[in-house]
């Protein structure tokens, strides 16, 4: 079923990587919302079943090639299924679109986060000491990140030397590390340690989608938020006050569901063959 959850709410994200654009109506501030996941988990708590949403999202501090401000965003989520069932619904449909509108068959690959990393930089992201991952990083150029967290390193070094080589094509890249679980369930992997049961979508080199088999803990969930509310202080991001709307609807039971978010814009340009993602959007912020 398709929803229309509300593009503007008085509470946005937590997420350290993701700045929400505020807004005021009257006099109450309010945020235009990221995605709209915490409206689709409201939903889906209500026992309503699958559901879609395909509308705008919006984040400060994004622009350039693959970002705008306001993009499109297809979310859905399949009540019952785990991370795994996603993924071929995923691979499906992106295959799908590219045989009907452009006659083009895609090669699929699926690799963990593990294989991908240890490829690529010869070092396992499970194991590998946090000095050696800040040590990789400085060697980068950044030479501000001898401090930064163990999360913070994965993610430059994935997305500056482990996206290049990921194979063409769609490419799955499953079972992050526990400190990337972001909302998704972890699980032990055959060696006993803790990954987090997400994944995310590469076409041709660019990042397309993120997907989770969906945390369900009320109490988890609302642990992870304070760390990330403690992690925007440390670095002078602006505060963000917990949803408790969507705190009630985790209280009141989220299906065992999975669900992704999927940048329409950026699966264009793959179709279009653009570079640039104003070229896929009638009015890019620098034409507004």
């Amino acid at each position: 079923m398709e929803v229309d959850p509300p593009a503007l709410a008085k509470t946005s994200v937590t997420d350290i990587h993701i700045e929400s654009i505020r807004t005021q109506v009257e006099d109450i501030s309010g945020y235009l919302q990221t995605s709209p996941e915490f409206f689709m988990k409201r939903i889906l708590a209500s026992g309503i079943g699958d559901i879609y949403s395909l509308g705008k999202a919006f984040r400060d501090a994004e622009q350039g090639q693959r970002h705008n401000p306001e993009f499109t965003l297809l979310e859905w989520y399949r009540v019952g299924w785990d991370e795994y069932q996603l993924m071929s619904e995923v691979e499906a449909l992106i295959t799908g679109v590219f045989k009907s509108m452009i006659n083009a068959e895609i090669n699929i690959a699926r690799v963990s986060y593990q294989d991908s990393f240890q490829k690529a930089l010869k070092l396992d992201p499970h194991t590998a000491s946090l000095e050696a991952l800040q040590s990789m990083a400085v060697g980068l150029g950044y030479s501000g990140w001898s401090n930064e967290t163990r999360a913070n390193c994965l993610d430059l070094l994935f997305s500056e030397l482990v996206e290049s080589s990921l194979p063409k094509g769609l490419v799955l890249v499953y079972d992050y590390p526990s400190c990337q679980a972001a909302l998704a369930q972890m699980r032990k992997d055959e060696k006993g340690r803790w990954v987090s049961r997400r994944f995310e979508v590469f076409l041709n080199g660019i990042e397309l989608a993120n997907g989770y088999f969906e945390l369900r803990d009320p109490q988890e969930q609302t642990r992870r938020f304070n760390a990330d509310i403690a992690s925007r202080k440390a670095v002078n991001k602006p505060y963000m006050v917990l949803d408790q709307n969507l705190d009630k609807a985790m209280q009141a039971g989220l299906p065992s569901c999975s669900g992704i978010a999927l940048g329409v814009d950026r699966l264009l340009m793959q179709l279009c063959g653009a570079t640039s993602i104003s070229e896929v959007i009638p009015f890019s912020w620098e034409r507004c």
